[in-house]
């Protein structure tokens, strides 16, 4: 830390290079999916013994908002015309080779009064987006 220069306080860093800063309401919604993945992995493996308990073949992702809108798709959880998470089936041969859940961050964390809220949502939209993908109904994921 440098001596204060002409009244303009401290100067240098403002904490130590070893403490780890406050995440950012990016990376903890990011967290929050991962999490959430993780527990529904858990729950698959306990109520199908095995079957589908691997979900590595699925990508997960997370955009700020959704894209214009467009016509109306089974494969988009929305919530009062908005959309807050879209599926994009697999396309073998093609870049989009597996499946893709894509959960819309401004419009959940917009819904969420409280951190649990939020919490709860992200669980509920990923159990839809994962049933409707994996052909299960969502009673075997939720957790």
């Amino acid at each position: 830390m440098r001596r204060d220069r002409h009244g303009r306080g401290m100067r240098g860093p403002l904490a130590p290079g070893a403490l780890p800063l406050r995440r950012t309401p990016v990376e903890e919604f990011d967290a929050l999916v991962m999490e959430s993945v993780v527990a529904i992995e858990r729950r698959l493996a306990e109520t199908l013994g095995g079957k589908f308990t691997d979900l590595r073949h699925i990508e997960f992702a997370v955009d700020e908002v959704p894209p214009e809108p467009q016509s109306y798709d089974a494969d988009i959880v929305e919530d009062r015309g908005v959309p807050l998470s879209k599926l994009y089936p697999s396309q073998p041969g093609t870049a989009a080779a597996s499946p893709r859940i894509v959960l819309y961050r401004r419009p959940i964390e917009l819904r969420g009064e409280s951190k649990a809220d939020m919490e709860s949502l992200v669980r509920s939209v990923l159990v839809e987006q994962l049933a409707s993908l994996l052909n299960l109904p969502p009673e075997d994921l939720e957790f």
